[in-house]
């Protein structure tokens, strides 16, 4: 039980944390600062995103309890303070939750300013979630890695995870600014949705590479891709083979996106094609699930 506690509080911390990071990168990239209406919109998009920030703090407040009663041996209702504070000063897990906890606790409070400061606060909370969410590699393998090869690891992996949550709140970005809304407002979302999912096009491109080296990196750190054919006859080898068909299955629906049905979208604005776009948006944010219910999972197997 304690291993399925910790892969479902590791699967909703990396899909919250993911959402802070790219639900407020996106106005910074996608959208102007001077156009009245697009602030509106920036606010809008990063309005959910005190809930997610507060969201964070209380699920890696329980994945740390979690994780101290596991390695102390005890029930989370037996814990005491001491167990806390030793977790918390002692060891890189624990030091990276202070990280992380300090880092949320400041996106929080930017949160709060979307109204006011809307383009100012998404930078804050988008580079605090950043930090959060890179924190949680000390809880994976890159925190077995030592010396140069460690540091570099876990920088590897935290670019992964940070390139992950730009390319996934850009998707809950575009369904949002595509549901469906009558009159003038309507209008005005799909065309900015129109323009924003051409600009995304090099955000996008920038994030699959990213993420394709720091996953080919982090293969040749964890089990050297020389060796990586006999990991198919692990578990960890074919949930890792399920996860790459699944970022194989993103990636074919953002070409799909990207030149076909963003153009058709852009010339029509029809219902007909911002339909086509959403449900294709829909299933990649479903592979992206599945794909960090996967990672949740890996991170506490052996390769």
């Amino acid at each position: 039980m304690s291993d399925l506690l910790m892969a479902s509080i590791r699967f909703v911390l990396f899909a919250d944390l993911m959402l802070v990071v790219g639900l407020s990168a996106f106005p910074i990239y996608a959208l102007r600062r001077a156009d009245p209406g697009e602030a509106r919109v920036a606010a809008e998009l990063t309005a959910v995103q005190p809930w997610l920030c507060t969201a964070g703090l209380l699920i890696s407040l329980a994945g740390m309890l979690a994780l101290t009663a596991s390695m102390q041996g005890v029930a989370i209702t037996d814990l005491d303070t001491d167990m806390l504070l030793s977790m918390a000063v002692e060891t890189d897990v624990g030091k990276a939750w202070v990280v992380r906890m300090l880092a949320l606790a400041l996106a929080t409070v930017a949160a709060t300013q979307r109204d006011r400061y809307p383009f100012a606060a998404a930078a804050v909370v988008s580079v605090a979630g950043a930090i959060a969410l890179a924190s949680l590699v000390w809880a994976g393998h890159a925190a077995a890695s030592e010396g140069l090869a460690g540091t570099g690891h876990r920088l590897s992996d935290g670019l992964h995870l940070i390139g992950a949550g730009v390319w996934i709140g850009a998707i809950a970005a575009f369904l949002i600014l595509l549901r469906p809304a009558a009159g003038d407002a309507g209008q005005a979302k799909v065309a900015l949705a129109a323009r924003s999912l051409d600009q995304f096009a090099r955000v996008g491109t920038i994030c699959v590479i990213v993420i394709a080296t720091t996953g080919l990196i982090n293969l040749e750190i964890i089990v050297g891709i020389a060796q990586s054919g006999r990991l198919l006859a692990s578990p960890y080898g074919i949930l890792l083979a399920a996860k790459l068909a699944l970022f194989g299955l993103m990636l074919g629906l953002a070409a799909l996106n990207r030149w076909r049905l963003t153009p058709a979208f852009a010339a029509t604005a029809s219902d007909a094609s911002a339909g086509a776009i959403r449900r294709s948006l829909t299933l990649e944010g479903l592979a992206a699930g599945f794909i960090l219910a996967l990672v949740a999972i890996l991170s506490m197997l052996e390769p």
